[in-house]
């Protein structure tokens, strides 16, 4: 006679494998830094250098191929106390809500004259209009100047780094940073994209 043999259950309990997923999955939310979204694409140069600039208490330059500049800073206050004192240079009045709009703004690059007009403007406009505008910066006219010095008057501790497309004009990037240097800010950063090295 011969006997049956039972058969197991094969049932798995998969609750500590989904624990652990919701773990980690919040533990990767939690961490992860999200790329600032900026007006136009740049495609960097290339160097070796891999010193990382700070993640906080920033203020980006961006320069594109054609020479138009936009500008970032990291924390909303510093956005909307810049803002002010460029209203006050310029003798531009902001409403409560315009001032609000620009704070969040990611980056910003346009002439003051038409700093308004531009923020009562939807998301989806301002991102159209943004790439054929730029903060002027040229002898006549160096709006960047004053971002800059303001900027640097509302928080001390900014660090200044510059992105510049690689096919930028040299001349272009070199007026930056003499305006720079007219604001006695000699320490800035250059942004590259990692070259890789050849193996030997």
């Amino acid at each position: 006679m011969s006997k049956k043999i039972q058969k197991k259950s094969t049932f798995i309990d998969m609750t500590a494998m989904s624990d652990v997923t919701v773990l980690l999955l919040t533990f990767f939310m939690l961490t992860a830094t999200f790329v600032q979204k900026e007006p136009v694409q740049v495609n960097p140069p290339q160097s070796v250098s891999e010193i990382k600039i700070p993640e906080t208490n920033i203020v980006s330059v961006l320069v594109e191929p054609n020479g138009k500049v936009y500008m970032s800073l990291d924390k909303q206050p510093d956005r909307a106390a810049v803002l002010q004192k460029m209203g006050e240079q310029y003798n531009v009045q902001f409403t409560d809500e315009q001032v609000k709009k620009f704070s969040l703004l990611s980056s910003f690059g346009v002439p003051m004259q038409v700093m308004s007009q531009f923020l009562n403007l939807s998301t989806e406009e301002q991102d159209k209009q943004i790439i054929n505008l730029g903060i002027p910066c040229d002898s006549t006219n160096n709006q960047f100047r004053d971002w800059m010095r303001y900027s640097k008057e509302v928080n001390r501790d900014l660090v200044i780094a510059i992105k510049a497309d690689n096919n930028t004009p040299y001349p272009l990037v070199k007026d930056i940073m003499e305006t720079l240097q007219d604001l006695k800010e000699y320490r800035y950063n250059l942004i590259t994209s990692l070259k890789s090295m050849p193996e030997i």
